[in-house]
């Protein structure tokens, strides 16, 4: 387990799927947590092994070292750092802040300049790898903003992940993570028409898995999601409804550099089919279900 360096006083707001497990390793590491999460419960697990829960973003920055935080839309970061009991409205703000939530590109721009006017270093610094690698300590971590504040930050990087990358400036971590949305929006659209396809053709869908997972066709999704949705588990790595929020994202950062992308088109109609349906809150590997429906709807038409 990786130390992380000194022990530091770190604030910590988001404990969801992902966010519970990247707390714990701090924890596990020697550091001071100071929780803030809107759900108590959820936090339970982490004030037993001796977090400390506050009742706002702001208390959890107070004179902290370092205030990190991972929550779910770029309207739930504006609050948490920018609103009135958010974190850079401390007495005394962290001395760091990093914004590991996937969000908009121009409002981490926006939040390091407000941080910097508050004299506070800033990263974004969005994450991937779902539930498995926020358990394992095994993140990528995709980094944006300003040398001096990345080597700070560093240490405590290295307890939740493997994969850590300084991208550039403010924003390049959430535009890497933008790429990497995009990759696996059609990554996961041929998983799950692959497995259609198998189990359509007669074949052992696991059976071919073995065969396939090792070659050309391997993928992090081919090798951990598709084993999940041939079990039935549609528990969600990563929530659909936030799936969703990132591809609205990386569309409107592909509108805005005039690109056109229909892959990514054509996923993000295929993922809110998911919501409709009622899986939002479901993982990724529920396009299974989606898809699956509409093609057993199909032939009950024909």
């Amino acid at each position: 387990m990786n130390t992380g360096g000194p022990t530091r006083t770190i604030g910590f707001v988001g404990t969801g799927v992902m966010g519970r497990s990247m707390a714990g390793h701090l924890l596990q590491a020697g550091h001071q947590l100071r929780i803030f999460t809107r759900t108590a419960a959820k936090a339970e697990g982490l004030v037993k092994a001796g977090a400390v829960a506050v009742g706002s973003p702001a208390e959890a920055a107070d004179g902290a070292d370092a205030v990190i935080s991972i929550v779910g839309y770029p309207r739930d970061v504006e609050a948490v750092h920018l609103g009135p009991n958010g974190t850079l409205s401390a007495g005394t703000p962290a001395c760091l802040l990093v914004d590991m939530t996937t969000s908009q590109p121009a409002l981490a721009v926006r939040l390091h300049a407000e941080a910097a006017r508050r004299g506070v270093q800033s990263l974004d610094a969005p994450v991937s790898g779902g539930d498995v690698g926020a358990k394992n300590a095994a993140l990528s971590i995709m980094v944006g903003g300003d040398p001096a504040a990345f080597e700070l930050a560093r240490p405590l990087l290295e307890c939740m992940g493997k994969t850590i990358v300084l991208q550039g400036g403010p924003g390049s971590g959430q535009h890497t993570k933008m790429v990497n949305q995009i990759l696996i929006a059609a990554t996961m659209l041929g998983v799950v028409e692959g497995l259609m396809y198998a189990a359509k053709a007669g074949l052992d869908p696991n059976s071919v898995l073995a065969s396939v997972g090792g070659g050309a066709a391997g993928s992090w999704s081919v090798q951990n999601l598709a084993p999940r949705m041939l079990r039935g588990d549609f528990e969600p790595g990563f929530f659909v409804e936030h799936f969703v929020k990132d591809l609205s994202i990386a569309l409107d950062e592909a509108a805005r550099m005039q690109l056109d992308l229909p892959g990514l088109v054509l996923a993000k109609k295929l993922y809110e089919l998911v919501v409709q349906d009622g899986f939002g809150r479901k993982g990724t590997q529920a396009l299974y279900l989606a898809l699956a429906r509409r093609q057993e709807m199909d032939v009950a038409e024909a």
